[in-house]
């Protein structure tokens, strides 16, 4: 389960004055626009020749990710952030045009694993030879082409520099958009894999790294899964992970040090830690109820210990006054209780030993 919109670009591929782009670019996000709606999906237009990208100027091979220009890291940033692509590109020469081809080139790890769809547009092959040439870059960069295309034959669809109204397009461009999310849904735990950061979890299969404001959603979600069980424990619903918003998750994850554990895409389990004078605060351990039982409350406890600032000399965390189940966890992994904050609250300490 999800909350988060699915981001796919729409790349307006020729900078030619006068080109036919951006009006095929106008018509697919119209067309389409009810039905991301409910697929929950962001439309981005993005025309590349706004990027101002010179031809292709860093000294390190792309796959290092070491940028040297503002203007490679500003278009890393906008690809990193997709989770798929559409490219309306006409055809020059039986091939894609040369300002796709350079902005394909720029990039490594940020394409990999998303996929691409390609409305295509010109005159004798309705630019399907452009398509054609553009899919041996892309799945060269781990970008997973759909089958599903738009062919625009200009003679036939064009009138004054506008398309005219036709429903089987309309439809083929849905068509298009619905295998797209799929796919992009399909890929999502690869993507996970490639992210900057990311190691082995404690679960086969699983990985960790550290959350970002982006992965609110996955945070609320499992939030509301995990701390029903704290509500029913103490006989309230007085409980700020059951009732946060989005908006305040994402200002919470701005300001702690929150690692998350992963598998196919699913958050598992979390932590998160920050300073507050000489005490290190633990909170919001949660692990999926699925999986209670396998070790990784514990695991998720010796991350956030671990992380603890070295001029720390104590580290505290809280739980519900009657959640038995974790203040015993927490007393047989050295915390000791100490009088709480409020009489509905568990308040636990562990002194920090340091050259230990």
């Amino acid at each position: 389960m999800s909350m988060k919109l699915t981001r796919v670009l729409v790349l307006v591929c020729t900078t030619r004055p006068g080109a036919l782009g951006p009006a095929v670019a106008q018509w697919l996000i119209e067309a389409v626009a009810p039905r991301a709606t409910e697929l929950g999906v962001e439309l981005i237009p993005v025309a590349l020749g706004d990027l101002n990208l010179p031809f292709l100027d860093e000294e390190e091979h792309p796959s290092s990710g070491v940028y040297r220009h503002e203007h490679t890291r500003r278009w890393s940033a906008i690809v990193d952030a997709a989770d798929g692509f559409v490219a309306v590109t006409p055809e020059y020469n039986f091939g894609m045009p040369a300002p796709l081809k350079n902005a394909l080139d720029y990039l490594s790890r940020e394409w990999a694993w998303k996929p691409i769809g390609f409305v295509s547009y010109g005159h004798t092959s309705a630019g399907t030879r452009s398509v054609q040439h553009a899919k041996q870059v892309t799945t060269t960069l781990r970008l997973v082409p759909l089958g599903a295309t738009v062919a625009i034959r200009i003679a036939d669809a064009v009138e004054n520099g506008r398309l005219r109204p036709d429903p089987a397009r309309d439809a083929a461009g849905v068509g298009l958009l619905d295998e797209l999310v799929r796919v992009a849904h399909a890929l999502r735990p690869l993507r996970e894999r490639v992210r900057p950061g990311t190691l082995p979890g404690p679960l086969p299969g699983s990985y960790t790294r550290q959350l970002t404001p982006n992965d609110a959603p996955e945070v609320t979600v499992l939030q509301r899964c995990c701390w029903v069980d704290e509500a029913i424990a103490n006989d309230s619903l007085a409980i700020p992970a059951l009732h946060e918003s989005l908006d305040e998750v994402r200002e919470w994850l701005e300001i702690w040090d929150t690692t998350g554990i992963w598998r196919d895409g699913r958050l598992l389990g979390l932590v998160r830690t920050r300073r507050v004078g000489t005490d290190w605060h633990v909170g919001r351990l949660a692990v999926a109820p699925d999986l209670r039982g396998r070790g990784l409350g514990r695991w998720l406890l010796r991350t956030a210990e671990v992380a603890a600032d070295p001029e720390c000399h104590r580290i505290l965390l809280s739980t519900g006054a009657k959640n038995t189940r974790n203040i015993d966890l927490y007393h047989s992994q050295g915390y000791r209780s100490v009088p709480p904050a409020a009489p509905d609250v568990a308040t636990l300490v562990k002194d920090v030993r340091r050259g230990h």
